[in-house]
């Protein structure tokens, strides 16, 4: 049977499906390995289970004959698109192929990755995009800006509804950056770079020489502006991050996430909790080990953990389950909050809630940061993101005071208030309006002025505030602490807990949507 020779149709299919294999061509092909990265169809086969690609459109060719791009028609046109799958999971992706026209945006790529979409939004299967793309081809004009606008669309209307999922594995600028704004997550890689205008651009209209690392490489974005969630040192690195990321989020809003066979016992206890909070107050401690006694060893994925790092966010699980961590971090600025930490604290408990994710709050804030620098920015707007956030979530909500919880941080970070289905503390716990020593220069500031030894009677006084309001008694008494517990207790308690919480239901009063505050 294989000595039929093929028809001249299928021979034609046959080439076709051979050059769209190529890419741009061997030349290319070695440039891009020559910059350590891979080519489009490479990351794929490293990201899919091995057979499960489905390829669509991949002899789409675009039809544009403006400024000599008739010479260069490929099929694919720079852009794989297609369905596979992750650990056995159903996904949809794209992958930019910079080996041609550097994998500029064309109107026949748009095609591709709305298709692509449209049908990840009606299966409910996460997408999945790996880019690398110089931005709009130029040569089409409006035709390639409008085209953005369609994948745009479909961004905002996947939103909360599908897990979306953005690598950054190259160069990527102007309308490039913007579809990964719009996703869930980003990924990006060391040999990455993302900006709305290049530094040509910028130096001709600024007179700024930039480089385009100083301007948006992967550190920038993990460190500076807050867009990127999870950095890798290679193309390698970052599909593993993404098999990583998708064991913790479900196929889409209507699932759960998928649990995994335990193999933490869930009453572990460690004794090393009793003592991890230091007997100074004001002498920090890593939440990071709080974190990693209580939950399932090594399954902390901390997203965004180089920016705002005075809070921490991540997944972990417990007892083999999916639970969204958010925690104030001692070691940086003593936990405090301020406005970068209030945005990376709200936009994760957004996410948890979008998919279905318990939350788990650990609270040590000595409150919001003061100045003048922070009020004139909006630390008051930014600040009410948290509280929106937690009122809004409906999913299971449990926090934890180990420490400082003052003033309107303790409300914030999921108080009972904030519709938070069980709150536990320490007994190191400190539940006040504010510190001692303020408190008492607000409140005895006359007393203490009058008394004949100034400094004794005021610190009488910071006693006095501390004994009654430094503990998490008082809270307890009037129920806004649901129990005070050992912290080697933690582990099991949590566990418990969500067991009966799993089945929660809770809805918000129908509307359009809500006005968070931006």
């Amino acid at each position: 049977m294989n000595d039929v020779p093929a028809s001249p149709q299928l021979h034609t299919l046959r080439e076709m499906r051979h050059r769209a294999l190529q890419g741009g061509g061997p030349l290319r092909v070695e440039q891009q390995h020559a910059r350590g990265r891979l080519t489009a169809r490479e990351r794929l086969d490293m990201l899919l289970d091995d057979g499960s690609f489905q390829e669509l459109g991949a002899l789409a060719t675009h039809d544009v004959r403006d400024f000599g791009l008739e010479r260069h028609r490929y099929p694919g046109d720079g852009v794989v698109t297609g369905f596979g799958k992750i650990s056995g999971r159903r996904v949809a992706v794209f992958a930019h192929d910079f080996t041609i026209l550097g994998g500029s945006f064309s109107e026949v790529q748009s095609r591709k990755i709305c298709r692509i979409q449209d049908l990840a939004l009606e299966s409910g299967i996460p997408l999945i995009g790996l880019n690398d793309s110089g931005g709009a081809r130029i040569q089409e004009g409006v035709r390639s800006l409008a085209a953005y606008g369609e994948v745009f669309v479909r961004n905002v209307m996947s939103s909360g509804v599908i897990p979306q999922i953005s690598l950054i594995l190259g160069p990527c600028a102007g309308g490039a950056v913007y579809s990964p704004a719009l996703t869930d997550f980003i990924i990006v890689s060391e040999n990455s770079t993302m900006f709305l205008t290049g530094p040509d651009v910028v130096q001709a209209i600024t007179g700024e020489k930039v480089s385009g690392d100083d301007l948006g490489g992967a550190d920038v974005h993990m460190g500076r502006s807050g867009v990127a969630h999870l950095q890798a040192w290679s193309d390698a690195a970052a599909l593993d991050l993404v098999k990583q990321l998708l064991g913790y989020l479900p196929q889409n809003n209507n699932e759960d996430p998928p649990p995994i066979t335990p193999y933490d016992p869930a009453d572990r206890i460690d004794l090393e909790l009793d003592s991890i909070i230091p007997e100074a107050e004001n002498q920090p401690y890593d939440m990071r080990k709080v974190i990693g006694h209580v939950f399932d060893r090594d399954s902390l994925l901390e997203i965004q953990p180089r920016y705002a790092p005075n809070a921490l966010t991540g997944f972990a699980r417990l007892d083999g389950f999916s639970v969204g961590i958010v925690a104030n971090q001692p070691t940086h600025m003593a936990g405090a909050l301020d406005i970068d930490a209030s945005d990376k604290i709200s936009r994760f408990i957004r996410i948890c809630d979008a998919y279905n994710i318990p939350i788990v709050t650990f609270i040590d804030c000595p409150g919001f940061l003061p100045g003048t620098d922070q009020e004139y920015r909006g630390v008051i707007r930014h600040g009410a993101k948290i509280i929106y956030a937690y009122c809004e979530a409906t999913v299971p909500k449990i926090s934890i005071v180990t420490r400082k919880a003052m003033g309107g941080a303790y409300v914030a970070m999921s108080s009972k208030q904030m519709r938070t289905d069980l709150a536990f503390a320490w007994p190191t716990a400190q539940i006040a309006v504010m510190g001692a020593e303020p408190a008492v220069r607000v409140l005895f500031r006359q007393e203490v002025a009058a008394a004949a030894d100034p400094a004794k009677r005021s610190a009488e006084l910071v006693g006095h505030y501390r004994e009654k309001f430094f503990n998490p008694y008082r809270a307890a008494d009037v129920g806004q602490i649901d129990e005070v517990i050992e912290p080697h207790e933690t582990r099991p308690r949590l566990v418990r807990a969500l067991e009966v919480l799993r089945t929660k239901v809770q809805q918000n009063p129908p509307k359009k949507h809500g006005l968070i505050p931006t």
